[in-house]
């Protein structure tokens, strides 16, 4: 059998949920079928323990770091120019900067992908990020002539020359949820190039370290309920509205005469937050502003995630924006029910009221609220948590999604 080319290009920044769903799909498909190259634009890391170079060449496939053109002096220049004259409105800054980001980024990064493309003798580019961030992969094929598949991990604001490049060259495009598929199809994607894969979960994930491992690290007592939420601490993680759902339910018990910190039954709550990010900083500060510091825990990055989560009583994911989120996927599977916020993706991974909560998106309140459910009612988290380990093991498995992707492989390579 003669393999198939593939170069896998990513354009982002740090890892992620969509990074491990990558290295899933990339530990299984058939690899005497395609033969895969990865092209990287930066090599970010896996906390202090590794990185995406070292995980990419443990799966034997070559890694390659693309010399992304930089911002010239020029650019900065036009883009200080484009912003002083268009102070009034948001939609021209954005779209000029983007036109010169076009000229002196995305054009040259384009060319050297194709060239890329064409040494390598790739049959096909598959593309991890959106199309925003991957638009110089879709101008690259054009060069290139080949055919191209764009995963789209999140959603994302287009605008017209992007959504014009992807009908124009895109094969096709992969959606993580319906969510994600309906919002491109609105700005102007073609319909017809869109499907839908559910990331998938191995059910065989085991935690590596016991919850009361966790307990005794965080100096976490056995009374305390832990809630918690993973993810990167950027701004649509939304990780403050968490945090603001602790201060009111501490002044919720204030109210109704108990000692601070205990809501129900005698159990005090600690927050958990797991994760690194650009936002660390100003929440900390958050914390100790609102005198939380003994009540909410930064952890930092952590590899062993899972072990995480499966020491948490009750998972949260506050985003206003996802794709479909791997962490709920491992919340569920390690039989933890979850609140989250109804929007793509969440709301197609937890039934409301079943496996968890959904909430409107930017509302400490009400996020308060449903912890307060959790927190007054153990038969209720373990129910929840229950429903949500089956609905994960029987609708979000790994075969399904491998399975999904590798057709859309064979559809585009004939």
């Amino acid at each position: 059998m003669i393999q198939e080319k593939i170069l896998v290009l990513d354009t982002g920044k740090e890892w992620g949920g969509g990074t491990n769903s990558l290295l899933e799909l990339l530990k299984r498909i058939d690899k005497k079928r395609y033969c895969f190259t990865a092209l990287f634009y930066n090599n970010y890391k896996k906390g202090n323990e590794s990185d995406i170079k070292t995980e990419i060449e443990k799966l034997d496939i070559d890694f390659l770091l693309l010399e992304s053109q930089g911002q010239s002096s020029l650019s900065k220049i036009l883009k200080e120019f484009v912003r002083t004259i268009f102070f009034f409105s948001l939609w021209l800054k954005r779209y000029f900067v983007f036109l010169i980001d076009y000229k002196f980024r995305i054009e040259p990064n384009a060319e050297k992908i194709a060239a890329i493309l064409k040494n390598k003798n790739i049959d096909l580019l598959y593309m991890n990020n959106q199309p925003s961030s991957n638009l110089e992969g879709i101008l690259a094929v054009k060069i290139a002539n080949i055919p191209c598949i764009q995963h789209s991990r999140i959603g994302a604001d287009l605008n017209r020359v992007e959504v014009n490049a992807a009908n124009s060259y895109l094969t096709k495009m992969i959606s993580v949820s319906q969510g994600v598929q309906e919002m491109f199809v609105k700005q102007g994607v073609d319909a017809g190039k869109c499907t839908v894969v559910y990331n998938g979960i191995d059910p065989n994930v085991k935690p590596a370290v016991m919850p009361f491992e966790i307990r005794k690290q965080w100096e976490i007592e056995d009374s305390e309920i832990i809630i918690g939420t993973v993810g990167s601490l950027v701004k649509r993680k939304r990780i403050g509205d968490l945090i603001e759902a602790v201060v009111k339910i501490d002044e919720w018990v204030k109210d109704q005469g108990l000692p601070p910190n205990v809501p129900i039954g005698g159990s005090r709550v600690k927050c958990v937050i797991v994760g690194e990010g650009p936002e660390r900083e100003g929440l900390q500060k958050d914390i100790l502003k609102k005198g939380l510091q003994n009540k909410v825990i930064l952890t930092g990055f952590q590899s062993d995630a899972i072990s995480y989560i499966n020491a948490m009583d009750i998972f949260i994911l506050s985003s206003e924006r996802e794709g479909l989120p791997r962490v709920i996927l491992e919340a569920m599977l390690m039989s933890k029910p979850v609140i989250a916020c109804n929007i793509a993706g969440p709301s197609e991974l937890v039934v409301n009221g079943e496996s968890g909560f959904l909430i409107p998106a930017r509302n400490p309140h009400l996020l308060a609220n449903a912890l307060f459910k959790f927190i007054a009612s153990v038969d209720l988290r373990n129910q929840m948590g229950e429903n949500g380990r089956m609905r994960a093991l029987e609708k979000f498995s790994m075969e399904s999604y491998v399975n999904g992707v590798n057709k859309i492989f064979e559809e585009v390579l004939g």
